[in-house]
């Protein structure tokens, strides 16, 4: 059985198949609809997940690609500074039972012989593993990727320090 609500993205798909597998309550959040603000749009985020006796979380799915290079996998991790700035509004609007956070998804070509992740799933003949990183703390050590685009990364070390796999977040 496949996901409930209409995913635009199989990223969000396979999200939302593992939040359902995990028993975790949630609500998919409808991506059209943008809410105004003090008189500005934000862009919503895709999930509010439910955590007995912990925060809740308020999760943005970015789908990735994983790419094998030269034998080491390299882990694209870039958002643009809109998600930045509007997942952490978010944020201050839901207040202090919730934590934003980006949760970067990424889809393997293959299933991996070995993989540096403890959480490989497979949703629809895809596989895929998550790493989750809260908005703060992306938001501190991020760095400019490309002005034309507006788009920031966090460099390898940086990731590595503050991503986690999703499962260490409930």
């Amino acid at each position: 059985m496949g996901p409930r609500s209409k995913r635009s993205s199989h990223y969000e798909a396979a999200f939302e198949d593992l939040l359902r597998k995990k028993g975790l309550p949630y609500i998919a959040v409808d991506e059209a609809k943008r809410a105004l603000f003090s008189g500005a749009k934000l862009k919503s985020f895709d999930f509010v997940v439910y955590r007995p006796g912990g925060k809740n979380l308020l999760v943005d799915v970015k789908g990735r690609a994983c790419q094998n290079r030269k034998g080491t996998v390299a882990l694209p991790n870039w958002a643009t500074r809109e998600d930045i700035d509007d997942l952490r509004q978010w944020q201050e609007i839901f207040g202090d039972g919730f934590t934003a956070m980006f949760l970067f998804l990424y889809q393997w070509p293959d299933e991996p012989e070995k993989s540096p992740f403890k959480d490989i799933f497979q949703f629809q003949d895809r596989w895929y593993s998550a790493l989750a990183i809260t908005v703060s703390d992306y938001r501190s050590a991020m760095k400019a990727r490309s002005q034309a685009w507006g788009t920031v990364h966090l460099p390898t070390a940086e990731f590595k320090r503050f991503a986690k796999p999703f499962d260490e977040y409930l």
